[in-house]
């Protein structure tokens, strides 16, 4: 089951490393049920099964019109030369102007999400999530300390993935999601 607590800001510039759990002291824990209230979803799917087309994720991917869907692996010594460029990108406050969902089939990171106001929370992702972030939501990606993960990525129609960094307040979507969210 996803773990997710607030967290402290998190400054690379400064020092501070993102791949360490951040958690402020004391710990705040964080409920699937305030992700949902911030539109955030979360599905736990066997990752054992899932080379066998597992029903639960046919059953979303099939609701939520996925069509598409690639697998991402991150680290190092799979990324090169682009590793740090692109982990540095992934860290930067985004939204998209569509969900960004993510299955975790091996290794772990860190999605941060901002609450309505304006917090982060730290959301631990493990083999077996799957985790959708609504388009709009200002979000980061970090890994953890093991500095790899091999995710799945879903889309409706053919993949897009623009990161519209913050601030990003007159875009569309956002407004939106603002207003979904009661922000």
């Amino acid at each position: 089951m996803v773990q997710s607590w607030y967290m402290i800001d998190v400054d690379p510039s400064k020092g501070d490393d993102p791949k360490l759990p951040n958690q402020t002291m004391p710990p705040r824990p964080v409920s699937l049920d305030d992700l949902k209230k911030i539109g955030v979803l979360y599905f736990q799917v066997d990752p054992s099964n899932y080379q066998e087309k597992d029903s639960q994720l046919q059953k979303i991917r099939k609701e939520r019109g996925y069509c598409y869907e690639d697998t991402v692996a991150i680290s190092k010594e799979l990324m090169g030369e682009q590793f740090e460029s692109k982990i540095n990108t992934f860290f930067a406050e985004h939204m998209h102007a569509d969900e960004e969902i993510r299955y975790f089939l091996d290794g772990s990171g860190y999605f941060d999400v901002r609450d309505t106001e304006d917090k982060w929370i730290r959301i631990e992702c493990k083999p077996g999530d799957l985790l959708i972030l609504p388009a709009g939501v200002y979000h980061r990606f970090s890994l953890n300390s093991k500095a790899y993960c091999r995710a799945n990525r879903y889309f409706v129609g053919e993949p897009v993935w623009t990161p519209h960094p913050r601030p990003a307040e007159d875009h569309p979507v956002r407004q939106t999601y603002v207003k979904s969210i009661g922000a």
